[in-house]
């Protein structure tokens, strides 16, 4: 598992002021953090694709260089997962994209419920499919989401990239999904609260990023 803040860097800036309830006032500047994580994120895992030589003619000579030759398919989940989907769409401009719909279904007495109520997709056979989810609560969402996934294909490898994560999330998705599979989170977390929010956390991403659902 890569964890972004393990060591300094001004990754811990952004992250920051995602968790600030002072700062998170200000939508834009919230999804615009969501955003600059997602680039240093995908950089991250961009050191761990597959590269081939490209001959490159400059106007002085010819040289040599390493270009990326893995198929990206960037997967998030609406509605928070979109700035910091953009992110890694920045950093990987070629990649294909798929897109889930999926919510929280609370009921008395019961365990949290994922609702999947929308998935498009491309291919995914034999690809880098990169999860970008801000939020690794329980696990349920992304375990959906993959059970979902899977008649486009078999994936080369499943990235789940997260900027906070719970234990409990990894621990679910570790014991039920055999494929091969990378965690990258930009912050692991105490735990879960009996509302199955993380903790510390930041509060309801989705609705600091685009407003409050009705």
């Amino acid at each position: 598992m890569f964890i972004l803040n393990k060591e300094n860097s001004i990754a811990n800036n952004f992250i920051a002021e995602l968790r600030d309830e002072v700062v998170q006032r200000n939508p834009a500047l919230f999804r615009n953090n969501l955003f600059q994580i997602g680039s240093m994120m995908a950089y991250e895992i961009s050191k761990t694709l597959s590269y081939t030589p490209k001959e490159i003619r400059t106007p002085l000579a010819k040289t040599t260089i390493p270009i990326c030759s893995s198929k990206i398919v960037l997967v998030t989940i609406l509605r928070a997962g979109l700035p910091f989907y953009d992110g890694f769409l920045r950093l990987f401009p070629d990649a294909e994209s798929a897109f889930i719909g999926a919510s929280r279904v609370e009921k008395e007495g019961e365990d949290l419920d994922v609702d999947m109520g929308y998935l498009a997709s491309p291919s995914l056979e034999d690809k880098e499919v990169i999860i970008c989810d801000p939020m690794l609560a329980t696990g349920k969402s992304l375990l959906k989401a993959i059970d979902g996934l899977t008649k486009f294909g078999k994936p080369k490898t499943i990235h789940f990239a997260s900027i906070f994560a719970a234990p409990e999330g990894i621990e679910i998705i570790e014991k039920n999904l055999q494929q091969p599979h990378k965690f990258w989170v930009g912050s692991l977390e105490t735990g879960l609260n009996d509302k199955f929010y993380i903790i510390p956390g930041l509060g309801d991403a989705g609705d600091l990023a685009f407003g409050p659902k009705i």
